[in-house]
């Protein structure tokens, strides 16, 4: 005699529970599992979805062979054919082998049962259960059945709509992003443009002589303003040649001891403070664009002068396997967790840093580095400094090309 509901309600309710509880949708399936063949007994079980682009069912997403037939190949045995009669035509359907034929083998008769997975949009797919050798679907069991069919129905339900969500955080965090951004580059944008204009204009004065050494004070002003104001701007046509995928990247041979030792020893005539560690083994080269490399690590080292002033750096280079790896390491007041996560993000500012910029730079950066067929990553705490991590392969052009 077959369990009644009663005797069975508290895995019936298990299910539910994993459904709600669970955020990742596979993650619940593997828990539903074993509760789902305590109330129903099946061989063979798989979900198919439907395709949104295609109309049409995609390949199946889940499959579970536990019983008899779990050691026979598997295209034929989770009933795909059965899965798209099912969704086309939102009905539940049983299917059973031919009577006539011999039965020496059970896994070659297999008894499907397909069920609609049917949310308010519609039929998204089918739930197609197994038994090889029967015995047949009892009417209680497909209603059994069905109530599993609903909860996963609500399972891809939930899961959709948590992308939702997600898609429409992400965009809110993107339409966030863009404000800040314009409200960013019009202060950067003015506040050069206002000491270019207000020195000059000083300067043009007819009625009052400077000294020489006030004068050159104010051009030089203007000169730095001018740089400031030219960084801006090309940052700007930087991130919109990345994002159009039209920054041209020139690879050749390059040794990065050599080009760090270069980068620092420049930088170190334009930073006066500006303490440095490098630990540059002699390395084999690598095919990368020098200058574009060049720029990632002079931005990192502007970023530290800037918001770590006077904090030692090291930066220590080691072999990988197919590449190598800098780690660019500051000891400076550090980045908090929920900053952390979106300093790569385009117009992306951590709140309550001092120093001006158009949060471009790191993301100008990390696509950068990406374009080799690396990652520019960071890893940091609060009162122990950054510590960004670029890895770069030793010949990225397949990568790049995408042969």
């Amino acid at each position: 005699m077959l369990p009644t509901f009663e005797e069975n309600a508290p895995d019936y309710l298990k299910i539910a529970e994993i459904v709600i509880e669970h955020d990742d949708w596979k993650q619940a399936l593997d828990s539903v599992i074993a509760v789902v063949r305590s109330v129903f007994l099946f061989d063979n079980m798989a979900l198919f979805l439907n395709e949104a682009a295609s109309g049409g069912l995609t390949e199946v997403v889940y499959a579970r062979a536990i019983g008899r037939g779990r050691s026979a190949e598997a295209d034929g045995a989770w009933g795909a054919e059965v899965a798209a009669q099912v969704a086309t035509q939102n009905h539940l359907m049983v299917k059973t082998p031919d009577s006539t034929t011999p039965r020496s083998e059970r896994v070659l008769f297999p008894y499907y049962l397909g069920l609609p997975l049917r949310a308010p949009q519609g039929c998204i797919g089918a739930l197609i259960f197994v038994r090889y050798g029967g015995p047949t679907y009892a009417q209680t069991q497909i209603q059994r059945a069905q109530y599993i069919a609903t909860q996963f129905s609500s399972l891809f339900e939930r899961k959709r709509l948590l992308e939702l969500v997600a898609r429409l955080k992400d965009a809110q965090h993107q339409v966030d992003l863009q404000e800040t951004f314009i409200a960013t580059i019009s202060h950067e944008l003015r506040t050069p443009l206002g000491f270019i204009k207000g020195y000059s204009t000083t300067l043009l004065r007819s009625d009052t002589k400077w000294d020489e050494p006030t004068r050159r004070e104010f051009l030089t002003i203007i000169d730095e303003e001018a740089d400031h104001l030219k960084e801006l701007i090309e940052n700007m046509l930087e991130s919109a040649r990345l994002q159009s995928n039209t920054l041209s990247m020139k690879f050749q041979a390059i040794r990065l001891d050599g080009l760090l030792r270069d980068v620092i020893l420049r930088n170190q005539s334009r930073y006066k403070n500006l303490k440095v560690t490098l630990d540059a083994p002699v390395c084999p080269p690598i095919l990368a664009d020098g200058v574009r490399v060049t720029q990632v690590i002079e931005n990192l080292i502007s970023n530290a002068a800037k918001y770590a002033p006077d904090a030692p750096i090291t930066i220590h280079l080691s072999e990988t396997e197919g590449g190598q790896r800098i780690l660019f390491s500051d000891q400076g007041p550090g980045i908090a967790p929920e900053h952390l996560a979106h300093i790569f993000d385009k117009f992306y500012r951590v709140p309550g840093q001092s120093g001006s910029g158009s949060g471009l730079g790191l993301y100008i950066c990390q696509q950068i580095i990406r374009a080799h067929g690396g990652d520019l990553l960071a890893r940091s705490s609060l009162g122990q400094g950054v510590t960004f991590i670029i890895n770069l392969l030793t010949d990225p052009r397949n990568i790049v090309t995408g042969g």
